[in-house]
């Protein structure tokens, strides 16, 4: 089998396309065939030191996969069957989707849900999964079409992407915010009804309050960006936050969560457990299924060193697909 190899050696860094034996593979009870996996920011930490991410060396990365079952152990996973994997050690702790096999815990399977191929499965992948949370978590949350405008910060990476045609989909009136002003276009074609710049939403303040603008917002970047999301949401509003490509840090206030009631809502789509993410994934598939389901890019394994450098450096549009075997 071919896998993406990234290993600590005494030269430094090393990523590299290897030969390896399906026994290199770790334990686990469900060996799958890969028929795809997505590039994620996530990925792309794993895959350099300063990333800080990859908790094993060597290390498969890959954080999302979709294949078929060629061996279980388990009563629970069928051979044969189509699956998906995401989140928990994979891709950072357990060798993951980058390579031609993958063998993981049957605890982390999820059945490939009816109207879902794979690879339309690995365009959603978890950047999608984690924009369906979001959306699920700010409806939970009270937000109807029709309250008004909803942010969307990060637009086109996987996440923001899309959230914002699962948004327009269910008919709100969506807000993109990008630092591409050359992908405005596109995100109105995803159904974004304007676009804005990046500088606006991530402007430093003073005022720990501003005019309420969103009804709603889905927050991919953190930092001074989720800030200014917190301090311009309408009362009672809420804002789903998964990522940090902006940074960790929040300079914010408690003024708009006591005087505005709005509520910042943590989405994890790592560790939530099993029977949670085969909900969310019928409902990917049905009522929260997105209106484009093909990938931006492919690339084999031997493209990933320059499709992974791309997606640190904020230059992916989109999803990115990764086929072992191109």
């Amino acid at each position: 089998m071919k896998a993406f190899v990234v290993e600590k050696t005494d030269g430094g860094w090393e990523r590299r396309v290897r030969a390896l034996e399906v026994a290199d593979l770790p334990d686990g009870d469900v060996l799958i065939e890969v028929d795809c996996s997505g590039i994620n920011y996530k990925d792309g930490l794993a895959s350099v030191e300063k990333g800080r991410v990859a908790r094993i060396s060597p290390l498969i990365p890959g954080v999302d996969l979709a294949g078929t079952v060629v061996e279980s152990s388990s009563d629970s996973v069928t051979v044969g069957s189509e699956v998906i994997v995401h989140g928990y050690d994979l891709g950072v702790a357990h060798h993951g989707g980058f390579a031609e096999m993958a063998r993981v815990p049957a605890g982390w399977v999820v059945p490939l849900p009816a109207g879902l191929t794979t690879r339309q499965a690995m365009v959603v992948g978890t950047a999608g999964y984690t924009a369906a949370l979001s959306v699920m978590a700010l409806e939970a949350a009270g937000l109807k079409p029709g309250d008004g405008q909803v942010l969307v910060t990060g637009a086109t990476g996987g996440v923001g992407s899309t959230a914002v045609g699962l948004l327009a989909n269910r008919g709100y009136e969506v807000v993109a915010s990008t630092g591409k002003p050359d992908q405005s276009e596109w995100l109105k074609g995803l159904g974004a009804a304007d676009v804005v710049d990046r500088s606006e939403t991530s402007a430093d303040s003073g005022r720990p309050l501003e005019s309420e603008r969103w009804a709603g917002a889905v927050d991919c970047v953190g930092g001074a960006t989720l800030a200014y999301v917190i301090r311009t949401l309408r009362y009672g509003a809420s804002v789903a936050a998964s990522g940090l490509t902006g940074g960790g840090d929040l300079p914010t206030t408690v003024y708009p969560f006591i005087l505005r009631g709005v509520n910042l809502l943590g989405i994890d789509s790592v560790m939530n457990a099993l029977p949670e993410r085969i909900e969310v994934w019928h409902r990917i598939s049905t009522d929260l299924r997105p209106l484009h389901l093909e990938p931006s890019d492919v690339v084999g394994l031997d493209g990933l060193t320059t499709a992974l450098d791309r997606i640190l450096a904020g230059g992916m549009v989109g999803r990115t697909l990764v086929d072992p075997r191109a």
